[in-house]
């Protein structure tokens, strides 16, 4: 399993455009190889700062994910933004969970 959080922050006037191209990406990602890939998505209470959660079942399933054509247009929409945070990402390591992605 692989397990990734990517935390930035955006400008105030490209918050509710963020959250829109988000949307986007997660209706595509809801009709995909649901059983084997989450994808949570967070805003702080600053507004601003976005965390995104996600689990793969394996790097095929993460690949597939993340070039997404809605996915890929949010992440150039996002850095394009002018950032006042760059991404953060960080590998995770997977404990356990209420959820499985395996059968």
């Amino acid at each position: 399993m692989i397990a990734v959080q990517v935390t930035y922050k955006v400008q105030a006037d490209f918050a509710e455009e963020n959250k829109s191209n988000i949307s986007a990406f997660l209706a595509d990602f809801k009709g995909m190889l649901a059983s084997r890939f989450l994808y949570h998505v967070y805003i702080k209470e600053d507004g601003l700062t976005f965390v995104h959660v996600s689990m793969y079942e394996n790097e095929e399933v993460q690949q597939q994910v993340l070039n997404t054509a809605s996915f890929v247009i949010f992440q150039q929409k996002r850095d394009e933004s002018g950032l006042l945070e760059a991404p953060v990402i960080e590998n995770l390591n997977h404990l356990g969970s209420s959820l499985s992605l395996v059968k």
